[in-house]
């Protein structure tokens, strides 16, 4: 029997990526963005339906679940939607802080809880997330994204309790560097005292000779929705594998010294 996934945040990057392979390989995928009437290479798919969703729209979400739903089975939604605001906190408006953590955050959540309901009358169900790095370590200038990602955790943990017992699976993919992800799709807040280590983080991140494609995450996100394993957490790209293995091994506090010293020698 086919099945159908659906994504969030499709219109670019690991959202795009991951609705092209899961197509290629004989699933149905509901692609959802803000903009679909903008797309063009997505709409060339036959296993894809396109649907409008702004996931800081709480309305329209309760309309889109259900539209999607009223179209056939649904097995997996990927909550991919977000963004990265990246600069000082000092410089980041009022409105751009609420705006990060209802897109990264917020969205994730009313998305999932739409789709429970569902998922708990069939006993079965998969949410996977796009985490992050971010989220398992802290970076600099990047506070408010950071804790997007790190409320993703939390939150994912302990609803899996909640789910696991329902038949319902929860898991997040955590890469590192994406390739074009920060570059393209992030705002940055900008403050003379801190626009030295904004560009030393910036540099030291897309430098990175280990920085991972949207097609390698597709992959992870792939094997997450077919391993049929409980896994809560796949760490993905191997600048985040081995951050996070150096963080584990040396501990908090020794890790931090680690990101200073890091930036302080570009």
């Amino acid at each position: 029997m086919t099945k159908t996934i659906f994504i969030t945040g499709a219109s670019a990057g690991i959202g795009k990526a991951t609705a092209k392979l899961f197509a290629s390989k004989g699933w149905k995928v509901i692609a959802t963005m803000r903009k679909p009437e903008l797309e063009q290479e997505l709409t060339q798919l036959e296993q894809v339906t396109l649907l409008p969703l702004d996931v800081t729209n709480p309305e329209q979400i309760k309309a889109t679940t259900q539209q999607a739903l009223a179209s056939g089975d649904i097995d997996v939604v990927f909550n991919n939607a977000g963004y990265a605001l990246l600069g000082a906190l000092e410089a980041i408006p009022d409105e751009e802080l609420v705006r990060q953590m209802d897109t990264n955050f917020l969205g994730v959540v009313r998305v999932t809880q739409a789709f429970i309901p569902y998922f708990r009358e069939r006993k079965s169900g998969l949410f996977i997330t796009t985490g992050s790095s971010a989220g398992l370590m802290g970076f600099p200038v990047s506070s408010m994204y950071d804790a997007s990602k790190w409320a993703l955790e939390g939150w994912s943990e302990s609803l899996s309790f909640e789910l696991n017992a329902l038949g319902i699976g929860i898991k997040t993919i955590e890469p590192g560097m994406v390739a074009t992800e920060i570059q393209n799709r992030s705002v940055m807040a900008s403050h003379p005292d801190y626009d030295t280590l904004l560009h030393k983080f910036m540099t030291a991140i897309t430098s990175s000779p280990n920085g991972s494609t949207a097609e390698q995450i597709a992959e992870v996100v792939y094997e997450a929705a077919t391993d049929g394993t409980n896994t809560l957490r796949y760490v993905c790209g191997e600048d985040a594998k081995a951050l996070y293995a150096q963080r584990l091994a040396v501990g908090d506090e020794a890790f931090r010294e680690v990101i200073k010293q890091m930036i302080t020698e570009i």
